[in-house]
């Protein structure tokens, strides 16, 4: 059944509120955070060779539950949509708390004292730092500052297809912070996957600007007390 005109001008009109705070509160956090960039960029350029950034594919949102091809696809015809990625692939920018690997790097998450971190890494990643230059990603629109986090896209098909409405957390923006990341930590196993998407999708269910603002002010007291960290 679809829903009522109103119904859904209400939930776009609720989506562009919590859209325009995100972008407002990333461009304010940008410009008032710009000298602790420079200071960070100089120390992760001086502290290990490599690049200041890292980029990294993500899994970013799906829209086709939206907007979905209206063309009835004949059984054995190609689909011209390509592989299903489950979500548009988006290049996520951090800055680089690991020394530089030359050679294919594996998509695994990284664990306790991972001896691929750096120093300086380790105290960007203590406090969340490392994360900040996601605040460009979500100039661009690719990202909420809240919002269920990214998933690399090997992680992604073997985690959706193991747990079941895993592909649900790509129907909106993914974010910085969530309210499983101040509810837990980094996923380090299988349960820790299983318990974030629980409250991955209590968020999708009750989202709104005030509940968005809300984990924003509940995230600061998380870094502060490096919660989840490794």
């Amino acid at each position: 059944m679809a829903r009522p005109a109103r119904s859904r001008w209400a939930a776009h009109t609720g989506e562009a509120a919590r859209r325009a705070l995100n972008v407002t509160v990333a461009a304010l956090s940008l410009t008032l955070a710009f000298p602790l960039l420079l200071l960070i960029a100089a120390a992760v350029k001086l502290s290990s060779p490599g690049p200041v950034f890292y980029t990294q594919e993500r899994v970013g949102l799906d829209k086709r539950r939206r907007t979905r091809d209206r063309r009835v696809r004949r059984r054995g015809d190609p689909d011209r949509r390509g592989p299903d990625a489950g979500g548009r692939l988006f290049r996520i920018y951090k800055f680089r708390t690991m020394y530089v690997n030359h050679g294919h790097e594996e998509q695994v998450w990284a664990k306790k004292g991972d001896p691929r971190i750096t120093p300086v890494g380790r105290v960007l990643r203590a406090f969340r730092l490392d994360e900040v230059p996601q605040l460009w990603n979500v100039l661009l629109g690719q990202m909420n500052i809240v919002g269920p986090r990214p998933e690399q896209p090997e992680i992604f098909r073997h985690l959706r297809s193991e747990i079941v409405d895993y592909h649900r957390r790509q129907h909106v923006l993914p974010g910085i912070t969530g309210w499983a990341q101040i509810n837990n930590g980094y996923d380090q196993t299988f349960r820790d996957v299983e318990r974030k998407l629980g409250y991955d999708l209590e968020y999708l269910e009750k989202r709104s600007p005030a509940e968005d603002l809300k984990i924003m002010v509940k995230t600061v007291p998380v870094v502060l007390g490096r919660k989840g960290y490794h």
